[in-house]
Order: C-alpha cells, then structure tokens, then sequence
C-alpha cells in the first residue's frame, strides 16, 4: 500500500463519482462496488489509481476493465441473488468477485492458466460469494452446469455467441461486446424460445481467445 492511501475512500470516491453520478441505480450493484478491493486485481505499483476511470493492464495482453463499463455490464443483466451466472473471461477476477456478492453461483471460464492461477490467488484472499474457476475455451460456455441465468462476455466476440445462447436458460439475460463493423455492448433476451438482441453502446475490448488461441 502507498504511504498514505486509504483505499476505502478511493473505493467510496469511485463509486460516488464514477457510478452513482451516471446512471448506475442498483444498490446492489453500488454495494458489491463499495465492498471488493479492486486494487488486489491490479499490480501493486498501480496504488490508488486502481480506482481510476480507466482500464489497466494485467499481463498476456489482457486488462481490467474501467469500474464503470463493468458496472454498466452487470447493472444491465439485472441479477437477482438466486440467479446462477456464467462469466467468459475470468481475467483479473475483479468482475467475478461482483458477481459473486450479487448471485446465488458464479461459473468462471478463463482461456489463460496463468491469469487463472492469479485470480484464483485474488480471490481467495477476500469474501466472496459462490465461485467455480476453470481454464478453458470460453466461447463453448461450461454445458455441464447450464442452463444459467445469467452470462456476461468479458471480450469482444466477432459474431452472434450462439453456443452461449443455447446455454441460457429460458427467461435469461446475455450481455456481450460484439465486433462486426463496429464494436458494441449488446444485450440478449431469451423469452418462450426466442432471443431478442439490443445493442446498448460503443465499446472496446480485447478479443475473445478462442480454441488453442
């Protein structure tokens, strides 16, 4: 910790201006935000400035995504604390650590071992809710724990996520960055057998790593 820091304030600070101050309405949400250390996930030389209204780096071309695109993502899939939500792309686990504090189980999929290893390592040094980890090709989902409630895609997929799609369970939400022309955060909705998209806004992320990558 940098001489002086008290990361509580930044956290507090964070989320009063970064969250609250747009349009980031759900309690729960706030409260997840206020509670997870979000400079554990980031190197230690990064200090306060984890609290930021910026993205940084975590190693093998990867990030963290800025508190509020994380937040507007989660806000967005409308997570009740029974739900069961599939997360593609550990990363950090910054954002599977939310997640845990807002549903009943969170399922984590990471194409990378080592950044696996890392949040893994993260997460066990802090309160969390429910959390399975694997390393793996996110974009094939995790069929033996479907149907979910919930799945967020933490990279840019280049088309429609239909294997994802196929492990939503009826009544769930899909919230993704899709890269086609441009690149979007687009929100899916399964209802009686038929899925609705509806793009929400521009955005930037890494690429998915699909198959060997």
């Amino acid at each position: 910790m940098e001489p002086g820091t008290d990361y509580a304030i930044a956290r507090r600070r964070m989320v009063g201006e970064q969250l609250e101050a747009r349009d980031i309405t759900d309690k729960n949400v706030l409260r997840a935000f206020l509670e997870i250390p979000r400079h554990l996930f980031v190197d230690a030389a990064v200090g306060s400035r984890a609290y930021d209204d910026c993205s940084f780096p975590i190693g093998y071309d990867q990030t963290i995504s800025q508190p509020y695109t994380i937040a507007f993502m989660v806000q967005s899939l409308q997570i009740q604390r029974e739900h069961r939500v599939l997360e593609i792309g550990t990363g950090s686990g910054y954002q599977t650590a939310i997640l845990s504090l807002l549903a009943r189980d969170v399922f984590s999929i990471e194409r990378l071992a080592p950044l696996l290893k890392t949040a893994e390592r993260t997460l066990s040094g802090i309160r969390t809710g429910s959390i399975r980890i694997k390393t793996g090709d996110g974009g094939l989902g995790w069929s033996s724990y479907a149907p979910f409630d919930r799945i967020i895609v933490s990279a840019a997929m280049r088309e429609r996520p239909a294997t994802l799609l196929d492990q939503l369970a009826h009544g769930g939400r899909l919230i993704a960055p899709i890269s086609d022309s441009a690149e979007h955060i687009v929100l899916f909705a399964k209802e009686a057998g038929n899925v609705t998209e509806r793009r929400l806004a521009r955005c930037s992320f890494v690429p998915l790593i699909k198959g060997d990558g």
